[in-house]
């Protein structure tokens, strides 16, 4: 009886059957473990989700940077400053051929190239993607970086030397624009991320 059983495969113990199929929750683990995507309820991947989360936050920063410059351009350029909270913070139009805040006039095109490389390296980490905070900063960085190299294409004096429009100008700090805040706010909420170990894959890592 028992070298029947052996040949059919019919199990001697309940222990044995459960060996030869996966328990509840082994898919999840392995796939979790892979770093795999998990469908959501409705079918979709939350990778995709979260892709879908930092192209929204870059679009929305890049549009209300765009609009601001244009507004600046046409309304306040070659006009005296507007002051917004007496002379602790005004709106005064300036050209900047550095970096952000004023930085390094000198390096108007290396900072250009930096900008590009930015932006690449956010585009190629977005395939990794699915921590939801991780694709709002990176949103903002990459909305404020699209926002100040679309100035230094399109704006004089010419491709890659284009000068970027600033105009926030409080006092005692040098004049910046939205594109600035997009990309400090972005910098700033990745370095309270990594403090708090979280990754952009959405593991969480302990020192």
């Amino acid at each position: 009886m028992a070298e029947a059983e052996r040949i059919i495969g019919t199990p001697d113990t309940p222990d044995a059957a459960g060996n030869g199929r996966e328990r509840p929750g082994e898919d999840a683990a392995a796939a979790g473990a892979s770093g795999a995507d998990e469908p959501t309820a409705a079918g979709r991947p939350r990778g995709k989700r979260r892709i879908a989360v930092l192209f929204a936050v870059a679009s929305f920063a890049y549009a209300l940077d765009l609009i601001s410059k244009m507004i600046v351009v046409a309304k306040l350029e070659h006009h005296p400053p507007i002051e917004i909270i007496g002379d602790w913070l005004r709106f005064e139009a300036i050209r900047n051929a550095g970096a952000a805040f004023g930085f390094g006039e000198a390096f108007t095109v290396i900072f250009t190239m930096i900008a590009a490389a930015v932006i690449v390296v956010i585009a190629r980490l977005a395939r990794k993607l699915y921590s939801l905070p991780w694709a709002i900063a990176l949103g903002l960085l990459l909305g404020g970086a699209l926002g100040n190299l679309t100035d230094r294409i399109f704006r004089a004096p010419g491709v890659f030397e284009g000068a970027v429009v600033d105009f926030i100008a409080p006092k005692h700090f040098a004049v910046f624009n939205l594109a600035d805040s997009a990309i400090v706010c972005g910098g700033i909420l990745i370095v309270l991320l990594s403090f708090k170990g979280l990754d952009p894959d959405g593991t969480v890592h302990k020192d």
